[in-house]
């Protein structure tokens, strides 16, 4: 039986995570669960799994989680990053599952794999902020590390088909978000609703708007550089509407291997859970006649100019990257509570990359001393862009 700690366990990955967990008692055991605010669904999940550890963001909520939970489960309860580091170390967790939002997931995913502990990786901060020295503890520690996003699930399942020294591009599929065809002149007055309708996934809000961006596409460029070790210039993005095809690697004969399947996110969790197995998900079936209109397009870094930043981070390496993300964590949130315009947001991080002085990226502290630096400038930034129209 493998034993998991689930950080995030109220998103919609951890979600999932629970459902093959649920399917499957027999071969998993729940020993952490965390949770940002979400405290009545933590609740009757902790309920239902009965874990060691279980973890809240404040105290305040803490206290309500408390309230919630039977006698023999409120001694269980941590809180903040203090217990986000005690789930992923769990002394009888053999996997964590990193599915939180945001920078938050770096420091705990630091700790459980200094714990030994095997990542299922969902948060692709994680590697954005820190690639370089999470690889590297990942080597020095032999611990897994295996992808959860469905692109780099599907890269992963396509590099079995060939030897790493013989690949000649990695081709990241986007949907192109809400805004695929919508002219450039209208994106100024999108509002946060239409960003949150993603066509084909049903994601959380942070997410959701990175993928109208695109910011979500580049942030998974800089993620899949350090998770496969391949340069950025063997890295492409395609766009691909109708998300089928969740990712591709083409090798020097010429040979393309993709994977395709419906959009779920339990089959790449699952995949990530079992591996090198395959779980038996009682999902509907692929159904290649009826998906016989699959196209591609070059994304138009002109309309989303997210993903070039996010090129040009990475490019620029150390940590730049970290600044990248920390100032789009805030001016996603700033646009959410409608204090900006949408395509304010690529402004407000390329502003950051500019002012912030670039550093190695091989120190904790160094990674998340630009962090924090980041997300002064982008709010000093956001302050005037809402004095200024004010």
């Amino acid at each position: 039986m493998k034993v998991i700690s689930v950080l995030g366990s109220t998103g919609s990955i951890g979600q999932n995570v629970l459902e093959i967990v649920r399917r499957y008692p027999e071969r998993y055991r729940i020993a952490a669960l965390t949770a940002g605010s979400r405290v009545e669904l933590l609740a009757s999940q902790a309920k239902e799994f009965q874990p060691d550890i279980i973890s809240i963001a404040r105290e305040d909520l803490a206290d309500t989680l408390r309230q919630l939970l039977p006698p023999g489960l409120q001694e269980r309860v941590h809180v903040g990053m203090e217990g986000n580091v005690a789930a992923a170390t769990s002394a009888c967790a053999q996997m964590v599952i990193t599915a939180v939002v945001g920078s938050v997931g770096l420091v705990p995913t630091l700790a459980a794999i200094d714990a030994g502990k095997d990542i299922g990786l969902a948060n692709k901060e994680t590697l954005v902020m820190a690639g370089r020295l999470v690889m590297h503890r990942v080597s020095e520690m032999g611990v897994r590390l295996l992808p959860i996003d469905s692109e780099h699930s599907a890269i992963f399942q396509a590099l079995e088909a060939g030897r790493r020294q013989d690949v000649n591009t990695i081709l990241l599929t986007a949907s192109g978000g809400p805004f695929r065809t919508l002219p450039k002149e209208d994106l100024q007055g999108v509002s946060p609703g239409q960003a949150l309708a993603h066509p084909n996934w049903n994601m959380g809000q942070k997410i959701s708007i990175d993928s109208a961006t695109l910011m979500n596409k580049g942030l998974e460029v800089i993620e899949a550089r350090w998770l496969f070790d391949v340069p950025p210039e063997q890295i492409q993005v395609v766009v691909h509407p109708q998300s089928i095809v969740h990712s591709l690697v083409e090798y020097v004969d010429g040979s393309v291997v993709a994977q395709l399947g419906i959009p779920d996110m339990q089959i790449p969790i699952s995949y990530a859970l079992s591996y090198p197995e395959r779980l038996q998900l009682g999902l509907s079936q692929l159904d290649l006649v009826r998906c016989n209109d699959l196209t591609f397009e070059d994304p138009d870094f002109d309309r989303f100019p997210a993903l070039p930043l996010a090129f040009e981070a990475l490019q620029r390496g150390g940590v730049t990257p970290a600044v990248l993300n920390a100032a789009n964590e805030i001016a996603v949130d700033a646009f959410l509570h409608e204090r900006i315009l949408f395509t304010d947001i690529p402004e407000i991080v390329a502003a950051a990359m500019a002012a912030v002085t670039p550093a190695d990226d091989m120190d904790l502290n160094t990674i998340l001393h630009a962090d924090q630096t980041a997300r002064e400038h982008a709010q000093r930034t956001i302050a005037k862009l809402v004095s200024d129209r004010s």
